[in-house]
């Protein structure tokens, strides 16, 4: 079964790759796409036991329609061991952490081809998503989204990043705002749809307050770490009936606006020009792509 659009994957919850308990809680919590990591989450002396578990989690993944990726370790530590075991598992994305070089990419995009095609996986079939947590990755995205056909997402990270750029870490989130937009900025640049950075405190009001933020700012994706948020995160990054109604509201009335020879048509206040009107078109398509 083909995967699902970018733009749909609502949410991606990180877990730990040795805990076969907390891949179910996963699989269970409506997130659109997980993320069994067996970089930080996962200590080194268990790795072997969580690449042992692999296939029973894509094989979940599987048979509830969902998005399964692995976070490896980079190649230059344990992540040649972590990509064997995975690829023979034979998730939708490879994850790859501390993304900041173009030929990181190139070099991971060669390995994962190698393993495709000697286990008779389609060539192209798997996807590379690089996490970006240091200040150089987020400042080189468009270069790393262009190392590889296989990146079509790409995401923020945040307790690295807040390290990195020597930023004190807040429920706020003030800390990454810079980050956060420019990340935005030079992922649709580079035609890669960004993915939030986590919110790692424990309130799902806060979760849901940051969501309704970043997709202000334009984003459709998050990530997260606590099975609990994802339900409510679904939500917050799915057009309620509200925003489609306003959509719809905005389209009707500029087209008949153009129809009468008129430039532009004023709704609730707002003058509706073509971006605008562009913009409620594509609500309204990713609404319909959601409910089917």
């Amino acid at each position: 079964m083909p995967l699902p659009d970018p733009d749909l994957r609502r949410t991606w919850l990180f877990g730990p790759g040795a805990d076969a308990s907390v891949h179910d809680a996963m699989l269970a919590s409506g997130a659109d796409a997980l993320i069994v990591d067996l970089e930080d989450f996962t200590p080194p002396p268990r790795r072997a036991e969580a690449r042992a578990l692999l296939p029973r989690y894509v094989q979940g993944c599987r048979a509830r329609g969902i998005v399964a990726a692995v976070r490896i370790n980079p190649l230059d530590g344990d992540g040649r061991d972590d990509l064997a075991a995975a690829m023979a598992a034979r998730p939708d994305v490879i994850s790859l952490p501390m993304a900041e070089r173009a030929a990181q990419l190139a070099e991971l995009d060669r390995a994962v081809g190698q393993w495709e095609a000697e286990l008779g996986i389609a060539a192209g079939a798997t996807e590379i998503l690089p996490v970006c947590e240091t200040a150089l990755g987020v400042a080189d995205l468009r270069a790393i989204a262009a190392a590889s056909p296989r990146v079509r997402s790409a995401l923020l990270g945040a307790e690295d990043l807040a390290n990195s750029l020597c930023a004190e870490r807040s429920p706020e989130g003030l800390e990454l705002e810079h980050a956060r937009r420019r990340f935005l900025l030079d992922a649709r640049a580079a035609g890669i749809e960004p993915i939030d950075a986590p919110y790692t405190f424990s309130d799902v009001e806060g979760a849901v307050r940051e969501a309704a933020h970043a997709r202000r700012l334009g984003y459709r994706s998050k990530s997260l770490v606590r099975p609990e948020h994802a339900a409510a995160l679904n939500d917050a990054l799915t057009p309620s009936a509200a925003d489609v109604s306003r959509a719809r509201a905005i389209v009707e009335a500029f087209e008949a606006a153009r129809a009468r020879g008129e430039d532009r048509a004023l709704v609730d206040g707002l003058w509706v020009e073509v971006p605008t009107w562009r913009n409620a078109l594509r609500l309204l398509q990713r609404a319909q792509r959601l409910d089917a």
